[in-house]
């Protein structure tokens, strides 16, 4: 049963056709009012057609294929991508969170402990520096001390005047004497006299008893969350009493200069008594903010940051020099100056936040969804270029019209729209094959 609106349209083009017919001898079309009337009709007729195409729905032709082979390798790619999703995608990955990874951070340390050194009682005021509790400080292990330099011309300890000495050449040899030899030394101008840093003294190795209290707070601006690393069910006195332990006390932060050490496998006598080095404690907070802001603890780890120069023949270790100035009671300056070895500390912070949020859901399952039909592409490569019958399935799967068929069927029906077969019509605004259901009986 044809719905009112086709009967309508099919009805003015019925009176045009007519007209036309019985006009034989061209006074309808030579009038200008019967051509405005024709001109009316047909743009009338065309916007109709618009309007009725537009509240349509279409569907795509499907192609039921009963093969075992080619179903089981379709249902085994789907199984496969949706796994994926759901496991690393939405499980591991969390995608279904909106993330920030950019943390604010504020580091302070504490150390404490005492050694000796040299024959002398070292605190905390002797061997960290710097003294204000930065993220990055260092642990002095072995001193060479050189005092009452003052600004002079001396003699270089060894013969190299180039690579080695403590000021400015002013071009005088001089002759010292070694024992029974005499040698020739360079004169330079500086400080004098010349540090000798190839003195064997006994480090520190009290060191490693030492320890080491930190103190992180971090910020994720996103999400307006701040944390502390110390958690709220620890006690004041239970802070002070624990130690560090990555199974039995994870969340203390005080931490023992000697666990550190063995945490990175690293060689205390090496560390202590000949180069020095750098240690990396990094905190990281990984907090999931879908379940209890408590969950949102620290994870320390440690690591060797110099590692890669560890066995260079060049620059191993870590020393540098500095230097505390005096002044005697006639105005003559002069300092003692110090050579340091010692455990450098970087304290590095890094976070990561996630919470639910609607957005990023959205894509990811469009996302699965649409991962979804790969596994028809792939079928389809399959049917169409290896099995065999590719050519009945090319034949379902795709249908050709030429020109020829066009025009025969708008001889036939030069009123209705394009047929193609018996009861299929094309659409105006995709190209694809739909089933009008006013040409279906009730």
């Amino acid at each position: 049963m044809m719905s009112k609106t086709k009967v309508h349209i099919m009805k003015q083009n019925s009176f045009m056709m007519h007209l036309l017919r019985r006009d034989r001898s061209g006074t309808f079309l030579s009038d200008p009012t019967n051509l405005l009337l024709l001109s009316f009709f047909n743009h009338g007729s065309m916007m109709w057609g618009c309007v009725t195409d537009f509240f349509t729905y279409e569907t795509t032709k499907s192609v039921v294929v009963k093969s075992w082979s080619v179903g089981i390798i379709n249902r085994v790619v789907q199984v496969f991508i949706i796994s994926y999703f759901v496991g690393w995608v939405f499980i591991h990955e969390k995608a279904y969170q909106v993330t920030e990874n950019s943390v604010e951070s504020s580091v302070m340390t504490k150390v404490k402990g005492f050694g000796y050194h040299n024959k002398y009682v070292m605190d905390v005021a002797d061997y960290v520096i710097p003294q204000q509790g930065a993220a990055i400080f260092c642990i002095l292990t072995k001193v060479i001390i050189t005092e009452n330099q003052v600004q002079g011309t001396c003699p270089e300890l060894r013969s190299l005047c180039l690579f080695h000495t403590p000021g400015v050449i002013t071009g005088v040899c001089l002759n010292s004497t070694i024992g029974n030899e005499t040698v020739g030394r360079c004169e330079s101008e500086g400080w004098c006299p010349a540090e000798n840093d190839h003195v064997e003294i006994k480090p520190m190795l009290d060191v490693i008893n030492f320890t080491i209290f930190i103190k992180n707070s971090v910020r994720f601006p996103l999400f307006d969350v701040t944390r502390g690393n110390f958690l709220s069910t620890m006690s004041r006195d239970e802070i002070r009493k624990c130690n560090y332990h990555p199974v039995d006390n994870p969340f203390c932060p005080i931490f023992r200069v000697g666990d550190i050490l063995n945490y990175t496998n690293q060689d205390l006598a090496n560390l202590t008594n000949k180069v020095g080095g750098e240690i990396g404690i990094n905190i990281q907070w990984k907090c999931n903010l879908d379940y209890d802001i408590e969950n949102c603890v620290p994870r320390y780890s440690f690591t060797r940051l110099d590692k890669p120069f560890e066995k260079n023949a060049i620059s191993t270790g870590y020393n540098f020099r500095f230097a505390k100035y005096y002044m005697t009671e006639n105005g003559t300056e002069f300092r003692t100056l110090h050579k340091a070895h010692a455990i450098r500390f970087d304290v590095m912070v890094t976070g990561k936040a996630g919470k639910f949020d609607t957005i990023p859901t959205l894509i990811n399952l469009v996302a699965a969804f649409t991962s979804v039909g790969l596994g028809t592409v792939l079928c389809d490569i399959i049917l169409l270029n290896c099995l065999k019958g590719a050519e009945q399935y090319k034949a379902k799967k795709f249908e050709e019209v030429s020109d020829a068929q066009i025009e025969a069927s708008l001889a036939h029906s030069p009123v209705s729209q394009l047929s193609l077969k018996g009861g299929i019509k094309s659409s105006y605004d995709s190209g694809a094959l739909s089933l009008a259901t006013s040409d279906q009986a009730m």
